[in-house]
């Protein structure tokens, strides 16, 4: 029995040293979190005028994404806005065309038997082979265009929760045929430039067949965004000198600005901060300048803090005026020191400013006899 009570004796005082050697150990091992280092980016717009500078002759997917690559040098890229009329979506360049002239006559000559193919045409849906780019495209429109079409309208015609398992049922489905029909199907009106800008990640937006409509609309878009604070940074792809006031605005804002476009002197260039021209994104000229660039804003965001600017509250603040200590100076006692000397005067039976006369002056020296 003894036993069992220094074994219980024993267990609890090595229990209760042990538990204050944890609390004291885990006071101990207490530190401060450090909070991550979180970068304050920049939120970048893009923002063009497709009708002023469309990507002519350059497929618009490609100078999209470079466009794209530049603008993230500035900043986190949020806003990728292009307004155009539908003129501007139905034109087809002239390089374009000339590329279809050229495909539609060398799928004539094949189809013909003069030019053989060393490998067969694919097709990029169901993978079947085929000699000629004719048969191809006859196959796709007869088999997987009218699938899609059947896909497209049966998720039309669906309501509520049906309607989300057929888009979640064929999404792979409609997104494989979209990839094959881009080089497969020729677009039958342009050629597609508004379903390239939104696959490089544009926001489309087309406007009535009005003059400087896109400019009135894409204007009215970027004060919006400077209104509610949406960006820090403005890329504006245009050389309309009718976006000079907006660019000013912006400016006055504190917001960076960059303009690209073509025109070597023009008003937008010399009112932005930065500019770049198509051959200097397309090159990839213009990415290697925007880190100088930055580098220079933020020096100058740098000269800006260390500039003095009177703000009288502050300063009133800093500097109370009852707080300040006014010594007293030997010239506040010149009132009491003339007093004395009046009074000296007073006494010597005149005023200071009447003078003595030269007899008063004699008989004063003249001893008395």
């Amino acid at each position: 029995m003894c036993s069992i009570l220094k074994f219980h004796s024993i267990y609890g005082s090595f229990k209760f040293f042990h538990s204050k050697l944890n609390r004291g150990s885990s006071a101990s091992d207490k530190t401060p979190k450090l909070e991550p280092n979180r970068n304050n980016h920049n939120r970048v717009g893009i923002f063009w005028d497709l009708d002023n500078k469309p990507p002519n002759p350059i497929p618009p997917y490609e100078v999209a994404n470079k466009l794209r690559i530049v603008a993230s040098s500035f900043g986190v890229v949020r806003h990728m806005v292009a307004y155009a009329n539908s003129h501007t979506f139905s034109s087809v360049p002239h390089a374009v065309r000339q590329r279809r002239k050229e495909k539609e006559l060398y799928n004539r000559l094949e189809s013909k038997g003069v030019i053989k193919r060393n490998e067969p045409h694919v097709c990029r849906v169901c993978g079947r082979k085929f000699y000629t780019n004719e048969k191809l495209v006859n196959h796709f429109k007869q088999l997987h265009e009218s699938e899609q079409t059947k896909r497209v309208n049966q998720i039309a015609s669906a309501r509520g929760s049906r309607r989300v398992k057929l888009v979640a049922k064929y999404s792979m489905k409609m997104e494989k045929y979209k990839k094959a029909a881009r080089d497969i199907l020729t677009p039958r009106v342009g050629y597609g430039l508004a379903d390239e800008l939104k696959r490089a990640g544009f926001w489309v937006q087309t406007v009535l067949d009005k003059p400087e409509a896109a400019d009135h609309a894409l204007e009215s878009h970027m004060v919006d965004m400077m209104d509610h604070r949406r960006v820090e940074c403005i890329v504006l792809v245009s050389d309309d000198y009718d976006f000079a006031n907006v660019i000013r605005e912006a400016k006055l804002r504190c917001l960076k600005t960059v303009v690209v476009g073509d025109t070597s002197d023009g008003v937008l260039k010399r009112i932005a901060d930065t500019s770049f021209s198509w051959e200097e994104i397309l090159m990839g000229k213009a990415k290697k300048e925007a880190v100088s660039v930055v580098e220079n804003w933020k020096d100058r965001d740098i000269l800006k803090r260390l500039e003095w600017t009177y703000n009288p509250e502050v300063d009133k603040k800093k500097y109370d005026p009852a707080d300040v200590v006014i010594e007293e100076s030997e010239d506040e006692n010149i009132e009491d020191i003339c007093d004395n000397v009046d009074d000296d005067y007073k006494d010597g039976g005149g005023a200071w400013w009447e003078l003595d006369s030269d007899e008063n002056v004699t008989n004063e020296q003249t001893p008395k006899v």
